[in-house]
Order: structure tokens, then sequence, then C-alpha cells
């Protein structure tokens, strides 16, 4: 966990400042005279600090370093939308050194980490695009012609060997390194940047950052920068524009809701929520004095996965009467119950 804060100076070294300094919040002056930190624009810069921090050896590479970062960054207010575009989110970051041989594999490591996330949940409808340097203006980037070069290869050929469909946008790389973005449809057709991974060469070189290779001569890492979440609230509100609230079970933040046909059946109703809290399902019990088809729509409007109902029969039984999203599952007893939730979660996560 890096600071919220961190010098000015951080920020001019990677290169940060000059690109988006007028989008950053101001420099924040303390009392030690001349002394200026800014709000966080960007983990990384702080992740290479680390690096820099010890001796590295060749051994110890690849080197990975992972955070869940809040960031900062001006937005115009007439920008700022939902949770779309904030003006503070929090990246699920990381940042990998390695050296140059190892540097396709770690980032194909990266495109299977991104596409399980995307598996899990049920993200079909994305675009894989390879993000380059802009043909003819190369001076909003920094760094050789030769690095780029490399790194721009080290992309193209990794999606190619993972058999990845990709498209190619010239002048959507970061000033620092050309990207691997999946760009992902939401429910009205807008695409939104969610996952990506990019290759950096001159973070390394700005920051001065060395290990010490097998022969004793020191060496330049290659930086991978990843986020498969990207911004996790736009993550969130992409996720529920695409299942239109209707959450995996695994993720529903209410799982079960209890339902006593009426009052007489509320403490076998609570005996069923307490097991199920017991088996780690996040249950609660509705007990209002509303009819059961009332209870049922308005539930269902709160879009909690499943229901159970227990009457007279289920009393006596020791059972419960399942519906999920909408669809009969029939009478179960608990515990049969609680194993058929857990397996359906299991499944959703497979």
């Amino acid at each position: 966990m890096t600071p919220h804060i961190g010098s000015k100076q951080l920020y001019v070294t990677s290169g940060h400042y000059a690109k988006y300094g007028k989008d950053s919040f101001q420099p924040i002056h303390t009392p030690q005279e001349g002394e200026e930190y800014m709000l966080k624009p960007m983990n990384c810069p702080h992740h290479c600090e680390i690096f820099r921090s010890a001796p590295r050896s060749y051994r110890d590479l690849p080197l990975r370093f992972a955070e869940f970062g809040t960031v900062y960054r001006y937005e115009q207010s007439g920008e700022l939308h939902g949770l779309t575009r904030v003006r503070s989110f929090t990246q699920d970051d990381a940042h990998m050194y390695v050296r140059p041989e190892q540097l396709k594999d770690e980032f194909k490591k990266v495109i299977d980490l991104i596409l399980y996330v995307f598996r899990i949940f049920k993200f079909e409808n994305y675009t894989a695009q390879i993000s380059l340097r802009d043909k003819v203006n190369r001076e909003k980037y920094i760094g050789s012609e030769e690095n780029w070069d490399r790194a721009e290869q080290a992309i193209i050929e990794s999606a190619a060997e993972k058999g990845l469909p990709t498209v190619t946008e010239y002048g959507e790389a970061a000033f620092y390194g050309p990207k691997l973005d999946f760009m992902v449809k939401d429910a009205l057709g807008r695409k939104w940047q969610l996952g990506t991974i990019q290759v950096d060469y001159n973070l390394p070189e700005r920051f001065q950052l060395e290990y010490t290779d097998a022969d004793g001569s020191k060496k330049r890492p290659v930086m991978i920068h990843r986020a498969p979440f990207g911004s996790l609230e736009r993550f969130t509100a992409v996720l529920l524009e695409h299942t239109a609230g209707h959450l995996p079970l695994w993720l529903a933040p209410d799982q079960v809701k209890v339902l006593p046909v009426s009052e007489k059946y509320a403490d076998y109703a609570k005996k069923v929520c307490e097991y199920l809290k017991n088996s780690d399902i996040r249950a609660s019990v509705d007990d209002r004095n509303e009819t059961l088809g009332k209870r049922i729509r308005e539930i269902a409007l709160l879009r909690v996965p499943v229901l159970a109902i227990v009457g007279e029969k289920e009393v006596t039984e020791g059972t419960v009467s399942v519906r999920q999203d909408g669809v009969d599952k029939g009478s179960m007893a608990l515990e049969a119950f609680g194993n058929w939730l857990h397996e359906t979660m299991a499944a959703e996560l497979a």
C-alpha cells in the first residue's frame, strides 16, 4: 500500500507531471519551505521506488508488486459521470519487473488472468485492442524508438501466440508504452476500457532501475503494468449495466431471502436463516406484515437471486421451498439446500 500523496518530483521524474499535470490536483505546499506534494495520480512511480529501495538480482525476477491503489485526477465537472468518470478511483494495479527474456511469458500470464476475470463475470462482448503509438506525432511519447519497437512487438506476438482476436488502434498508447486494452460493451452498446496490460521500457530508464545479472553486470528490467478490472468503480458500473442488477449468486450482497408464509412460521424462517449464515451464506428474513405475493414482487425488484419460502409443510418436513431468479427449484432439506447453494456458486466460478 503506497501513500495517497507523493513528492511532486516523483511525478516529474516519471513524466506524469509533464503529461498530466494540468489534469491533476495542484501541488500541496507543506510547512517545510519549498516542499511540494501531490495527490497521487498514478501508482507506478511509487512501485518503481519500492523496486529501487533494495539491491535486486536476476534471481528475484519476475518481481511483482500489487496494490488496490486509490488515485486522483481532476476531471472537469462536465466530464464526471456516475461511477464511470470520477475524480477519485481505485485500480487493481500491479507492476511486474522482468528480465527481457521473461517478458512474453509474463505478459501471456496476465492475458490469462484477464480472460479468467471476464469469464467469471460473463463478459463475452469484448474486444482486445492493441494500442500503439501515433504513426506521425511521436512528440507525446517518451523513450527511444528502439524500446518502443521492442515493446510493441512483444504485445503483438504475445496476443498472436495466445490466439487472441485483436484490433489495432494507433495513437492510443500510453505516453510511456504500448498497451493491450480490453474494451467491453455495456447494455447500451457503449465501449468501456476495463482490463489493460502495458509494456514499459521507459519508466525503468527514468528511475534508473537495475538488477545484477548472472555475470555480475547491471541490467535494466522491463516493466509490465496490469489492471484486470481497471477502475473498480467503472467496473462496478459496467457490471451493473451488463447484468441489469442480476448479479451472480456468489457476488449478490443478499444471496437468499427467507420468506415465512405468515407470522406463525417466522421462528422457523429465522432458524433457516441462522443455518444459512452458519454455512457462509448471506441471508436475511422478510417477515413483514404484507402478503406473500407483495413481498415476492418487492424482493424481485431488489434482485435477490434466491428465495426460500417456508410454511406449514416446510416446518413439518424440515425443508424449504426454493426459487432461483423466479424459477421454482422445488423443496429441499436444509442441508441439501446449503449444499445446492455452494455447488451453484462453485459452478459460476468454474
